[in-house]
This record gives structure tokens, sequence and C-alpha cells, in this order.
């Protein structure tokens, strides 16, 4: 399916998905890209049901365009006490230095996977596209989905990743190359040195798979979109590109990072919330390593991050802020989103 077929397919003017990016947007980024011309995305897996409510209902009473929402569908691991009290002994001088009791902590996770309550308040605003993140949901749940009348679209890492989303019932699969900023949807593998670069991957996996790739990863000049077409690709995702736009709710010390000279090192880490996720290098992935095997599990790794993150960003520093970004972020623009979007497709006003 050529760009232009696959955008008449999902309804919009152009083979543009806006990556959903949970922490630093909201739907104000959704509707800019929808009204360029794109698909515009509403990340959900860090919102309650009401809030995930609340941001469709505005998307809608401001446009009628096809909108996806997007979720994690991890599979819930309970809290381990043990491998936490192990963890805050790693992190005790911090604790000390902000004056941190641990005993506040709690141990809730702060992200929730898709679930029949979630799919039972979307269903009255028919998205037209529901993606999700770390795999897809158990079959009873995707069936609902499916059964409005919903496009199914997943995260691949791997040749073999992209062929089970085409086998367990995905419409599109977003090939999300080694360079996107934020999590890795990684959901048959943890090693990540099977984790490839946009266009490697996109060759190996475009003669293995039929259904629609969408390139995600690395992709922020025009040129990267055009190899991604030449190469296979139906459409591009892109993200970090609209990190620093007018409609991004990117944090000050977060945009600050992006427009500094440490925005060139960028690395895997899993020590923000257990799970392999790229972002600007600071001084918590400094300190503690990138990669840690004794992290705790996703999600509950934020339970210590988060304070520690709250207490540092009081005093100006984003030592413990997870500063997501793509490799590829040498082209933010402070501009509107639809500029962005138009530049990148190649669309002259």
């Amino acid at each position: 399916m050529k760009g232009k077929a696959f955008a008449e397919w999902l309804g919009v003017a152009i083979p543009m998905v806006q990556a959903p990016m949970a922490g630093v947007q909201d739907s104000q980024l959704a509707l800019a890209v929808s009204r360029a011309g794109g698909l515009g995305s509403i990340p959900c897996g860090m919102l309650s049901k009401n809030d995930i409510v609340t941001e469709i209902e505005r998307f809608k009473a401001a446009s009628d365009k096809p909108f996806n929402l997007n979720f994690f569908c991890h599979q819930e691991l309970p809290f381990d006490a043990e491998r936490h009290a192990q963890w805050r002994q790693q992190l005790s001088g911090y604790f000390e230095r902000f004056d941190i009791d641990e005993s506040t902590f709690g141990n809730k996770a702060s992200r929730l996977p898709f679930s029949d309550e979630i799919a039972d308040a979307i269903a009255p605003y028919s998205p037209s596209v529901v993606s999700f993140h770390f795999g897809l949901p158990d079959e009873s749940l995707l069936a609902k989905v499916k059964g409005w009348g919903a496009k199914v679209f997943s995260s691949a890492t791997t040749v073999e990743e992209a062929i089970w989303l085409e086998q367990n019932g995905c419409d599109a699969v977003i090939l999300q190359g080694v360079e996107a900023g934020g999590h890795r949807g990684m959901f048959l593998t943890a090693d990540l040195s099977t984790q490839l670069p946009i266009f490697e991957l996109l060759q190996a996996v475009s003669t293995r798979v039929s259904l629609p790739l969408i390139a995600a990863g690395g992709i922020a000049t025009r040129e990267d979109v055009v190899r991604a077409f030449d190469l296979g690709a139906s459409a591009v995702q892109i993200g970090t590109a609209f990190l620093l736009c007018d409609e991004a709710k990117t944090s000050a010390l977060h945009r600050q990072a992006l427009k500094s000279a440490k925005a060139n090192h960028t690395e895997i880490t899993n020590i923000f919330s257990g799970r392999p996720a790229r972002g600007i290098v600071n001084g918590a992935m400094s300190g503690l390593g990138s990669v840690r095997e004794d992290a705790p599990y996703f999600p509950y790794a934020s339970i210590e991050m988060g304070p520690l993150r709250a207490a540092a960003e009081k005093r100006g520093s984003d030592e413990f802020t997870p500063l997501w970004s793509g490799m590829n972020n040498g082209h933010c623009k402070e501009t509107s989103a639809a500029d962005i979007t138009h530049a990148l497709m190649g669309i002259h006003d």
C-alpha cells in the first residue's frame, strides 16, 4: 500500500502519523497535526479513564477528523518489595541529598495496561485507530476494539515482532528503529543487541510482512521521509521533531536540554521506568549507568525516580528528568506543528 493509498485508507490527507508521546503532549498536538493533514495521536498510557475521555472530547469538539489513541499493553507484574529495597540502597545517597523520606513512596504503578474498563470508556467515541506498545492486548480485548471498526496498529522492533503482529490481528505495523526516542516497543525480546536502525529494519521486514509498514525512529528531514517511502514504508511516524513545537507540552527543562550541546548524546536507559527507552543523557544516567539489571520492573521504577525528579526540578535541575528524545534531534524547531508537518511531507503553501 503506497503512501497516498495508505492516507486514503486512514481517511487523512498525508501518510504521516504523529507519534504519541506521553508526558510531553496532549490533544492539542494531535489536533494540530490532524489539521495539517496527518493522523494525530493521543497518548493514553499515563492517563486515567476519565482523563482519556476528556482528551477525546476535546479533540472531537474541535475536529471531525480521524485520530489515534495509543495504549500500553504490558503484562502487569506484582510489586517486588525485595527488589525495591535493594534499589533504594543504591539510591540512598540521592535520597539523603534531597531530604526524601522513603516511607512515603507506596507501591502503585504509574502506567496501567489497556483494559476492559478503558475499552468500555472509549467505545462510544469510535476511534479510527487504536495503537499499542509492547505487543497486543489479549484476544477478547482486541476483538472488542476491532468490533468498533477501529484499525489496530502496534510497534515492532524486530522482524520477529513484525511477523507476530501480522499473525495476531494487527492492521499495520509501526517499525521502531533503534534511533527512536522514548520507550522501545520490545515485547518478544529484552535483548537490546537485536535493535536495528530504521532503514535496515524496514528493508528486513518489507520482504517478510505484507501489512502496511509505518517507519519510525530518526526520521527528521524531508530526505529521511523520501528514503523511508523508497524502501517500502506506507507512512512515517514522527515524534522527536515535534518536541519543541508550539503545541507540545514539553517542559522548560526538557526544551533547554534539547537546545543544548548535550542533546547530541542520547542513550537507551531503563532506570526511569524499568523498560528500555531512549533519552538525552543526564545526571542520573551518568551516575547510575543507563542500563541496570537491578532496576525495578516496569513501570514501578518511577516510584523512586518520581520523587527524585520532583526534588531536582524544584532546584532547576534535570538530573532525574527523563529527557526522552530520538538520536536525530538536531532538526527540532520552535515553530508550529503544521509547519513541521508540511516541511517533512514536502508540502509548500
